[in-house]
């Protein structure tokens, strides 16, 4: 899957989001710094939905 990082250089800080996905919200220093924690910051946050749907649908989770 693909994401969309949008970023702003405001003064001397590099400000991210990722548009997909609402609360990926980052701010670095450079330009590299800030994309690496966007995505860190994706990946949890994509772990943590994943584990929070899990444990709402209990028994009726599928397999597919």
């Amino acid at each position: 899957m693909e994401y969309t990082a949008i970023l702003n250089k405001t003064d001397n800080w590099w400000v991210g989001r990722v548009k997909e996905i609402p609360g990926v919200n980052c701010q670095e220093e450079t330009r590299s710094k800030l994309l690496e924690s966007l995505k860190t910051t994706l990946k949890e946050v994509l772990e943590f939905n994943k584990q929070d749907a899990l444990s709402i649908a209990g028994d009726l989770r599928i397999t597919m």
